[in-house]
């Protein structure tokens, strides 16, 4: 496994539960985190808009999350904070309230499974009485959640050394390779490290660019940057996660977050820190008495049309390449679905062609994103 940050600890853990001999190769704390930008929702609403497999994908995660969520604490004993008892989004117009009920619709209609409910601001204040009158209306999703990113990326790799998986950190992957007749892969790290392997996953988020090529495989990766925000502790008074603002069992409310296209770039920007301060004070009112404690930026790595590529390479046997932005929510699928796939211990899931990068050879094809 090359990366070991959320999606392939998930996947590298999903093998070693298998009994699978796995190594990872992370850059270590010196990489363009994810986890670090990353809001922490296990989010089933809206998902999968433009791609019905990809809501059938997410209705699978946030089912298994429990699972996963009982597995980590009773191997690890670290607990990843996840809290599944559904979660809203809010809107400011009555517009983007009609299109948001329009999109739920169409998802639960072609997908089925994916209840939700649409609420004017009386009911939303039966849930969130702290909500502001800039609030006209909102949705709820019942299998909506969420979850401590950091403490899932902890409890992962305390999850593989506890199944005894090999992890080593600061390594910096540059050269790949193939060897057909005797059916290994080579990696070389920059600092002159090297190991052989049956099999090869690439999960390295935004460092998977330079390395998919060398072994025959197409996976376009770009950057969104996203800034989020993070408050004192205060009592508790959010008992639901929103799409604005979350708080954390510690009684810290993250606020986010920006979706930004601004290249290799996770600096914070006071432009966007402030309209992301103004917009949690208009969900909340009593916000704007917390005090800011923190702020930061993180890379997230998006694929041009925005859903995950799940590509085996068609040269190399038993090369494979990962690319996923909900790295949180789809955690679960990762180690119970991805890891034996890509370790050879069963097929790929049901109707999972959608997923390669095929789609976006079409040199006619243009692709937007959601985020």
């Amino acid at each position: 496994m090359v990366g070991g940050g959320l999606v392939g600890a998930a996947i590298a853990y999903g093998a070693a539960r298998r009994g699978v001999n796995v190594r990872v190769l992370d850059q270590g704390d010196a990489a363009l985190r994810a986890s670090r930008g990353n809001f922490g929702l296990v989010w089933l609403s809206s998902k999968g808009g433009g791609m019905p497999r990809y809501a059938r994908w997410t209705r699978e995660a946030v089912r298994l999350w429990p699972d996963l969520h009982d597995e980590l604490l009773a191997v690890t004993g670290v607990d990843s904070g996840l809290q599944q008892n559904g979660g809203f989004w809010l809107g400011f117009s009555e517009q983007e309230v009609e299109k948001r009920a329009a999109l739920l619709a169409r998802i639960d209609r072609e997908v089925g499974g994916i209840p939700f409910q649409m609420m004017d601001p009386a009911e939303l204040k039966q849930y969130l009485p702290g909500i502001g009158p800039a609030v006209v209306g909102g949705s709820f999703g019942a299998h909506d959640g969420h979850a401590n990113p950091l403490m899932l990326l902890r409890a992962l790799h305390a999850g593989l050394k506890a199944k005894g998986a090999d992890v080593i950190t600061g390594v910096d992957v540059v050269k790949l390779r193939h060897d057909a007749g005797k059916g290994k892969f080579g990696i070389t790290a920059r600092d002159g490290q090297s190991w052989t392997s049956d099999r090869l996953v690439l999960a390295a988020g935004l460092g998977i660019a330079k390395l998919a090529d060398q072994l025959d495989l197409h996976a376009p990766v770009t950057t969104t940057r996203g800034q989020v925000l993070i408050t004192e502790r205060l009592k508790p008074f959010l008992h639901y996660p929103t799409n604005k603002a979350r708080q954390t069992r510690e009684g810290s409310v993250q606020i986010g977050s920006t979706s930004e296209d601004v290249g290799i770039d996770d600096r914070t920007t006071t432009d966007k820190i402030e309209w992301l301060a103004k917009r949690a004070v208009a969900s909340f009112p009593a916000l704007a008495n917390a005090r800011l404690v923190r702020a930061w930026g993180a890379l997230r790595p998006l694929t041009p049309d925005g859903y995950p590529i799940y590509q085996s390479s068609p040269t190399c046997p038993g090369a494979h390449v990962v690319i996923c932005h909900s790295g949180v929510t789809l955690a679960s699928v990762h180690a119970y679905l991805i890891g034996p796939w890509m370790s050879g211990l069963t097929d790929a899931p049901e109707d999972f062609d959608t997923f390669r990068s095929a789609r976006f050879l079409d040199p006619n094809a243009s692709f937007t994103n959601d985020h």
